[in-house]
Parts: C-alpha cells; sequence; structure tokens
C-alpha cells in the first residue's frame, strides 16, 4: 500500500454535503423548516440567542482570510468620512446656502490636506517589502469607506499594494470605496467585533480628524494601551491645531482623571513624512 492510495479524507466537504441537501423530495417534513441544515437556515441563524455565533463568525471570517492573504501587521487609518478629496473642497464652499454652512463647508477645505498626507502615508506604508517567512507588513487598513478612509486605500493602490477595507453595516448604505482590494473588502454588523480587527494586526495607528467614529476608535486604543491590555504603538494624531481644539489633553491631566505620562501614548503630526519616521524610529528601537 503506498501513501498515495491513502484518501485525504473521508467525510464529504461541507460544500458538498450542502448541495446533496439541497435535492430534497418534498413532504409535508422536509418541507418544514425544522428539518433545514442548521448551517443552510438563516432563520435558525438569526435567533435571538444565536448572537454569540454569529459573533464568533464575524471574528473568524476576516481572521481567516487575513491569514490566508499571509498579512502580518497592518497599519490603520482612522478619520472623518466627511472630509473631502481637496480637488472637491471648493464645491462643498460654492454649495453652502447659509454663513453656518459656509462656515463649515471652509473648515473641511482647511483639514481637506490631510486627504493627501493619508494617501502619501499610506503609499510609504504599502511598500514594506515582505519578512523573512514571506508576509506582508504594514498593509494599509481603513474602514473601507470615503474621505480620509479612501485616501488611505488610495495611497495603497497608487503603488499596485492590496489593502484592507472594513466596511460596515449602518443605517444609510456605505459602499467599500473603490480603492479597496475585492478580495480584502469585508462587512461588519458588530462594531464590537470590526474595532477588534482593526487592532488585532495593528503595529501603528494614524488618526485623522473626525467625529464620533474616530474618537471611539481612538480613545478605545489609547485606554487599552494605557490599561496594558495591548502592546504601546505609534498613534499619530494628524493636526495638533484640531486636536488641541476639540479635546483638552492637558486639562484632562490638570483634573487628575489621567496621569502625565499618558500624553506619551500618542504624537501629534502634520505630515506623512513626520508619520512614518515614527514608526520607523520606533520599530528601529525595539
Amino acid at each position: 500500500m503506498t501513501e498515495q492510495k491513502v484518501p485525504k479524507r473521508v467525510f464529504a466537504r461541507a460544500e458538498e454535503d450542502a448541495a446533496s441537501a439541497r435535492k430534497v423530495t418534498v413532504t409535508p417534513q422536509t418541507a418544514n423548516p425544522a428539518y433545514r441544515l442548521a448551517f443552510q437556515d438563516s432563520d435558525f441563524l438569526l435567533r435571538e440567542d444565536l448572537r454569540p455565533v454569529r459573533f464568533q463568525l464575524e471574528l473568524l471570517k476576516p481572521e481567516l482570510m487575513l491569514d490566508e492573504a499571509r498579512i502580518a501587521s497592518t497599519l490603520v487609518f482612522y478619520g472623518s468620512a466627511r472630509i473631502p478629496d481637496p480637488a472637491k473642497a471648493d464645491a462643498l464652499i460654492a454649495a453652502a446656502k447659509t454663513d453656518t454652512q459656509r462656515a463649515i463647508a471652509k473648515r473641511l477645505k482647511a483639514n481637506s490636506r490631510y486627504y493627501d498626507e493619508a494617501r502619501k502615508l499610506a503609499r510609504e506604508a504599502s511598500v514594506m517589502p515582505l519578512d523573512s517567512e514571506g508576509r506582508r507588513q504594514f498593509v494599509v487598513c481603513s474602514g473601507g469607506g470615503p474621505s480620509i478612509m479612501e485616501a488611505a486605500n488610495r495611497g495603497a493602490h497608487d503603488v499596485g499594494a492590496d489593502s484592507i477595507g472594513l466596511n460596515i453595516v449602518l443605517p444609510h448604505e456605505q459602499m467599500p470605496n473603490d480603492y479597496v482590494s475585492p478580495d480584502l473588502s469585508f462587512r461588519f454588523h458588530y462594531f464590537a467585533l470590526r474595532k477588534m480587527h482593526f487592532l488585532l494586526r495593528a503595529r501603528a495607528v494614524a488618526v485623522f480628524p473626525g467625529g464620533f467614529g474616530t474618537f471611539d476608535e481612538m480613545f478605545e486604543l489609547l485606554t487599552l494601551m494605557q490599561t496594558g491590555k495591548v502592546s504601546v504603538m505609534p498613534v499619530m494624531l494628524f493636526g495638533r491645531e484640531f486636536w488641541n481644539r476639540v479635546v483638552d489633553f492637558h486639562a484632562l491631566v490638570e483634573e487628575g482623571v489621567i496621569a502625565p505620562n499618558d500624553l506619551e501614548l500618542f504624537h501629534f503630526v502634520e505630515t506623512a513624512e513626520e508619520a512614518w519616521a515614527i514608526v520607523q524610529n520606533f520599530y528601529a528601537k525595539t
């Protein structure tokens, strides 16, 4: 008996079982939902008490696919879905109908320079060579949507590199931007699982001006580092003026609710060059 004659498996593959299960003679018994295979029964999978299983599936699917894609680490980009491409910023001002709208449009235009900086930083990260095990390092990872997220995926696309998009189901559909690699474009229902996937492979994080979502992601990361739940990594906040205007970090120290050295968990930067230098210096020392 040779090794080649020993079958690799004795059970049919799941897809084969699923195909054969569809070929069923219809009777009152087989037509009832109770007869469906559990993994083919969407009504069953969507039951309230199956939420833990759905959590597990949403954690597992991207994890397996990213592992199969040989992605060892990522550079994560957080930032607003509303900051425009600089080429489109003037159109926002022109479309404003009130003084308030015009003032907001001008602020968005001022911050639109970070679209270009996100794109540049993504280019820098995306030309990193494979490691000694043939795995990809500092792969660009964004929320997969428009604005700063688009800029990040676009920067990777500029240099012919793959990038990740972690999209999420929202009341108003948010399509993946055109620059996310199709086989690395994932969709989540649970914010918690999406945020976990942002950080599982993250080895550096760039945070651009943003709103509630950006604050949520940034402060969760800072809390995880502050409490030792994740290792300290480079966290770059783009736009000192923006961040000091919307968050008084020093007041948090003065109020005694954070320690002075907690302010060392992040760096203010203005350019992609500054941010990438911080990443390189951090890992040159480790």
